[in-house]
């Protein structure tokens, strides 16, 4: 195994001056309380083939890197959806569901009413509609499939075909947009207006938060994974974390920072250079959205507006920005692919990739290690947040079919 891919790269960094090394201030409570989350878990992990994803020690890639341990968290496997979106996408359809059928009935409907299926008429008439660049879409087209919503989703012409057919599987209709992720937020919204739809979008804005915030609550199943998973062991001293619009990593940092309050890791968000939407906002001190001119090879990160929601934890909960090129996006997937250095096996996807390829070139980086604190005794968490949700793009990437590795 070498590291070589990671040495001499670009990066850029960025330290937050408004980091809040405290405690979690309850006055993040109305974005994502400590009771939304268990809530979110309790439900989840109630669902017919719920099983916790995988947390990988990856020790010989962590020997090799110059670090105590490296953890990655594999959501390859997360209800056959083949990501972490399965979480939050589902969970949230349900509540909305429940939330239009107790106005429509004038009954106070709950959650297990809709996933009993006591109130399908009434479900089938509602219609639901996201944006996605894949792996969200695919979660809510199947929690609209589970309980009986229509569906509508929407994609940019950077999406590809693969990730098309499989919301399509799952009963639902495509609706292709022009433009970039961006556009097909705002065409999904106006045509949920028109149309008498429902929203289900993984980013928050202007006097939207419900649905985005109880994706959130779905994503911090893997962090109450996590703290069962290490039992005993030591906390993470680094979590890298995706960027995209904020919102995974907006309730990972939530939920961290909670269970560990002042002794929480250092959170260090990794956003492909083409979409720095979070690290731009990091250096003005406030949301910034910029315009994406080429596309990322990582397409579930290719996103130019920040969710308020998520914003409002990372503007002081995160120490550290960190944008990536897309050369080493294909390194770090052969990496994982072939055994990390005889580390298990598995395939991760193109957005899954981002935190360990931020976290390995960091490395790599002296003036990056010091700035962010990186020494022998880290333990560094990353979220491998996808499998090969495309295959095709995976074996192109990489060399090998996705099917071919052990895990």
């Amino acid at each position: 195994m070498t590291l070589d891919a990671y040495k001499n790269v670009t990066l850029n960094h960025h330290k937050n001056a408004s980091y809040n090394e405290g405690a979690y201030p309850s006055s993040l409570d109305s974005v994502l309380s400590a009771k939304t989350i268990e809530d979110a878990y309790t439900t989840i992990s109630s669902w017919k083939g719920y099983e916790a994803t995988p947390l990988y020690h990856l020790h010989n890639l962590a020997r090799e890197a110059g670090v105590a341990d490296i953890l990655y968290k594999h959501e390859g496997g997360r209800f056959g959806l083949g990501s972490f979106k399965a979480l939050g996408g589902a969970y949230a359809v349900l509540r909305l569901l429940a939330e239009e059928v107790s106005k429509r009935t004038g009954k106070d409907i709950s959650i297990a009413d809709i996933q009993g299926g006591s109130y399908a008429k009434e479900v089938s008439e509602v219609t639901i509609v996201t944006a996605t660049d894949g792996n969200h879409g695919r979660s809510v087209a199947w929690g609209c499939q589970s309980f009986g919503a229509r569906c509508f989703i929407y994609m940019h012409a950077g999406v590809s075909k693969g990730r098309a057919k499989a919301v399509e599987d799952l009963g639902a209709t495509v609706n292709w947009v022009d433009g970039n992720y961006d556009e097909s937020v705002r065409q999904a919204a106006e045509d949920a207006e028109n149309n008498g739809w429902f929203v289900v979008s993984d980013t928050s804005y202007e006097g939207y938060v419900n649905p985005p915030r109880n994706v959130m609550a779905g994503y911090t199943v893997m962090t109450n994974e996590i703290k069962e998973q290490l039992g005993s062991e030591p906390a993470p001293t680094h979590v890298f974390l995706q960027g995209g619009v904020g919102g995974l990593a907006g309730a990972m940092c939530t939920h961290l920072w909670q269970i560990f309050g002042e002794n929480k890791p250092s959170f260090v968000i990794v956003e492909p250079d083409r979409a720095d939407c979070l690290y731009q906002s990091g250096i003005k001190g406030e949301a910034v959205d910029v315009h994406i001119t080429e596309e990322t090879i990582m397409a579930g990160l290719s996103c130019g507006e920040v969710s308020n929601l998520g914003w409002e934890i990372l503007k002081s909960g995160t120490a550290d920005f960190l944008t990536i090129s897309d050369d080493i996006v294909a390194p770090t997937m052969k990496l994982l692919a072939n055994g990390s250095g005889n580390d298990v096996s598995f395939a991760a996807g193109e957005s899954a990739v981002a935190g360990l390829a931020g976290a390995l070139a960091a490395l790599q980086d002296e003036s990056i290690k010091e700035a962010l604190g990186l020494d022998e005794n880290s333990r560094i968490l990353v979220f491998g947040t996808e499998g090969a949700t495309d295959p095709a793009i995976y074996e192109e990437l990489v060399g090998v079919a996705a099917d071919s590795l052990a895990a």
